[in-house]
């Protein structure tokens, strides 16, 4: 029999000063999968997921974890789900130990916050207030809050935010190896490698709706132009000759080098467009759109 999903959201809606933020989004999580809500600045995201871990009461729709409502149920909520915010702000005075005892102090059957500290570039700063730390250390301190009352479900809102590249390939090894464990995982990202990397489906989110919910290769795929052919033809090509390609989704032209956008079959087409003129594609080269266009097409320029 199918699972129910881990996390439900049905139209939800939550408005700021009579201007929506969110405007009927929708999407479920399935148990151990790391799903991950994509979206330009101010698109929504942060307040989806602050209505998923309870933080936010919604204006209207319906939010489910593990069946359970984050706000009528949120102390129920609480251990099942751990929660790494955007905007997640200490007391200064307090000491790393001393936060990571405290939050162990929360749950009943807290995770080992020592391997954490370890695991996450901690250990050196235990007795090291959190006023002292710099930035990504602060990072990396709400992260391992998220997870040390070793949750079910974790929330992780620009996870890498202020990490050097280095400490950014590590904390992603990190969500990894807690996935394998079990653990589903809504990540906010803005990150594109990170996405790509990570996610098993996306939620790409523009002005407050979904605009898209795909694998990460489904959403390249979408993209008009998800293969990029570039060439030099061995003696002139007009566009004419061009236009009718199947697939073609653009045709650029610099400096005698033709780059034409589309799919497989334009490249096929276009080779044998170039053997029946008995032309050469000098310097041919072929790659696949990215995770950054396939975002780029499917939401809006804000300007």
């Amino acid at each position: 029999m199918p699972t129910a999903p881990v996390i439900e959201v049905a139209e939800l809606r939550k408005s700021y000063a009579g201007r929506p933020a969110v405007d009927g989004v929708s999407f479920a999580v399935e148990e151990g999968e790391i799903f991950g809500i994509l979206g330009p600045n101010g698109a929504g995201k942060t307040t989806t997921v602050e209505c998923v871990a309870g933080l936010r009461v919604p204006d209207s729709g319906r939010v489910r974890v593990t069946g359970l409502d984050p706000v009528a149920d949120r102390e129920r909520v609480v251990r099942v789900l751990g929660a790494q915010l955007q905007e997640s702000r200490l007391q200064p005075k307090l000491t790393v130990r001393e936060a990571l005892e405290l939050y162990s102090a929360l749950y009943p059957h807290p995770a080992d916050w020592r391997p954490l500290a370890e695991r996450l570039g901690l250990r050196e700063r235990l007795d090291t207030r959190f006023a002292g730390l710099s930035g990504g250390q602060q990072q990396r301190l709400s992260i391992a809050l998220a997870l040390v009352g070793d949750p079910r479900i974790v929330v992780l809102d620009e996870l890498t935010t202020g990490l050097d590249p280095r400490a950014r390939r590590e904390t992603w090894q990190l969500v990894e190896e807690v996935r394998a464990r079990g653990v589903t995982v809504l990540l906010v990202t803005h990150v594109m490698e990170e996405a790509r990397r990570l996610c098993d489906r996306i939620a790409v989110i523009d002005r407050g709706r979904v605009a898209a919910l795909d694998t990460p290769a489904g959403l390249i795929r979408r993209a008009a132009g998800a293969t990029v052919i570039g060439f030099t033809p061995s003696a002139p090509l007009d566009d004419r000759a061009l236009r009718d390609l199947p697939g073609l989704a653009g045709i650029a032209r610099r400096d005698g080098r033709i780059t034409l956008s589309g799919t497989d079959d334009t490249l096929d087409a276009v080779l044998s467009l170039l053997a029946r003129r008995h032309l050469t594609a000098r310097r041919l080269r072929v790659t696949d759109a990215t995770l950054d266009d396939a975002f780029l097409e499917l939401t809006e320029d804000p300007a």
